[in-house]
């Protein structure tokens, strides 16, 4: 076989044949085995080089260094750097696996139950995925964010736009806790249209100023049904509701009289105040759940009254439930002033009156609410520790653990296995903060604050602070002379607590089901509302006495 050579082969094989050619032409070189001298001096030329080369190596070899060193620098991290870049590294993995076992296991839920299925069924599935999704994006975004932290040393505006949160369809964002659909157009009401000279006396004496509240808007869906004008009790045999309580904005939103102080009607009767007919709704334990030392202190306000008298037998430990014609049937009097006692415990209709906005048509969110100055004092405050973003906690001790105790299950939890169910909440309501709304001792806070950390950081519970002068968020109740009173200052709590993003309540507690009605009235309810470990039993419960 032949191989052709290429133009360059051929030019070097002349090249090459030259090179001999010339070779052959040159003069013989003769060399004395006498020219030592001319030996010896080629060496020295030699080692001379060689040392030269030595030297200008140890001069070069530093500069080359020093050279890679402040050129590689910045693209290797520091040790400090590295462990950052490496712990992050770590935790982002490990994020990756929750993210990848959620999935997994949305999955496989997926395929679970895949026969037919009712409409309710399938959207009650389909808010489930919807939730679990927005889970696993919450997640994402959290890598991403820990990814990133180990790269803040530098310019990053660059990459700002990269790393923000797509939107998405629907208006879902990455919180999981919206707002409840009260579905208010589908509100069930009647007109409470009294006539002017027909009262019910308001008398509520169960509990705490909660129980009085419910007590009170009770009696406005039975003044309501009854036709007639409620009086609020007086400061004297009650609690002084009108530091509390804005009485004129109730008769605005029905945008006529419908409730009067006990001061009106006093005025109104000409100081000759008599309760016509004192007819009990409850009978037992005793006739009105009124007992001699209150019927003491209304007769010295000077209101005359027969003896209570019950309309039927019903019991604050087991009562009936009860329809509006039942109501009326016995309670239509023509009397001018009638009352039925305390009637806290009744259940009458109680679907229909705990709807949102009330049983009652007008033109509020809500009838019962905190007046204008704790409201203002409110918001100045979440404006000042909390922002728009945060958990409140009706976190109920005093008096709690015998009260609970006697429940089955119990409702009071140990303070680590609290802890870990505010915690879950406050993940999913992605809030910084936590307002905490407690009669626990600080040996008990305190232990909670140390216990609710989220992502390796304490979460804190922000109390409100004793007064100080420097503070101004609170100098509207202290100009208008409502400081140092404890209503005032519940009612404040319950209003913080109304305005939150997402609350938990203690079970069991009036106190929490009164800001629970607020926040469905105002519309600031939340998916994600619930009582303190809801679903759970407490991990240890002591025996009874």
């Amino acid at each position: 076989m032949e191989r052709g050579s290429s133009s360059d082969e051929e030019d070097d094989r002349e090249n090459l044949i030259l090179q001999n050619d010339d070779v052959k032409h040159l003069p013989p070189t003769t060399r004395s085995p006498f020219h030592i001298e001319d030996f010896h001096s080629t060496m020295r030329r030699r080692f001379h080089l060689h040392l030269n080369k030595r030297y200008l190596l140890a001069i070069l070899l530093p500069l080359l260094i020093l050279v890679l060193y402040f050129s590689t620098r910045n693209l290797f991290p520091s040790g400090l750097r590295f462990d950052r870049m490496r712990e992050s590294e770590l935790r982002a993995l490990y994020l990756l696996r929750q993210q990848q076992l959620g999935l997994f296991g949305l999955w496989n839920n997926s395929q679970l139950e895949t026969g037919n299925r009712s409409f309710v069924q399938s959207t009650a599935l389909l808010d489930d995925l919807k939730s679990a999704l927005l889970q696993q994006l919450s997640l994402n975004k959290e890598i991403q964010q820990v990814l990133l932290s180990s790269h803040r040393y530098g310019n990053l505006s660059e990459y700002q736009s990269d790393f923000q949160d797509p939107s998405l369809s629907g208006g879902y964002g990455f919180g999981r806790c919206g707002k409840v659909d009260q579905k208010m157009s589908e509100r069930r009401t009647i007109e409470w249209k009294p006539k002017s000279n027909k009262y019910l006396f308001a008398i509520c004496l169960s509990g705490q100023m909660s129980n009085h509240l419910i007590c009170l808007e009770k009696h406005m869906f039975f003044a309501a049904l009854l036709d007639r004008v409620l009086v609020i009790p007086s400061s004297k045999v009650d609690y002084q509701y009108n530091r509390v309580l804005d009485i004129d904005h109730i008769n605005e939103c029905f945008g006529r009289k419908v409730v009067v102080s006990f001061e009106e009607f006093s005025e109104a009767k000409k100081n000759h105040m008599h309760i016509d007919s004192f007819k009990c709704y409850f009978s037992l334990p005793q006739p009105c759940y009124v007992d001699e030392e209150h019927i003491k202190k209304l007769k010295s306000l000077g209101i005359s009254m027969g003896n209570p008298e019950p309309a039927w037998v019903e019991d604050i430990k087991k009562p009936n439930k009860r329809t509006v014609q039942d109501v009326q049937s016995k309670f239509s009097l023509d009397d001018d002033v009638l009352a039925i006692g305390d009637i806290f415990y009744a259940d009458v209709e109680q679907d229909w009156v705990m709807q949102p906005g009330g049983p009652l048509a007008h033109k509020c969110k809500t009838l019962i609410e905190p007046s204008r100055l704790i409201l203002l004092t409110a918001q100045r405050f979440i404006q000042t520790f909390l922002g728009k973003n945060f958990v409140a906690l009706h976190f109920r001790r005093h008096g709690f653990l015998k009260f609970c105790n006697a429940k089955r299950p119990s409702c009071f939890f140990p303070i680590p296995q609290a802890a870990d169910c505010i915690t879950r909440i406050v993940e999913k309501a992605n809030a910084p903060v936590v307002y905490l709304s407690t009669d626990a001792a600080e040996s008990e806070t305190s232990l909670l604050q140390s216990l609710v950390v989220l992502g390796g950081k304490a979460v804190p519970l922000v109390k409100r602070p004793p007064r100080s002068s420097a503070e101004k968020w609170d100098a509207l109740l202290y100009r208008h002379g409502l400081e140092d009173d404890s209503q005032v200052e519940a009612m404040l709590d319950k209003t913080i607590c109304a305005m939150s993003s997402v609350f938990i309540g203690a079970p069991g507690s009036t106190f929490t089901e009164d800001i629970l009605r607020l926040r469905k009235d105002w519309g600031s309810a939340s998916v994600c509302d619930e009582y303190l470990c809801q679903g759970e039993d407490p991990n240890f419960v002591a025996e009874n006495e």
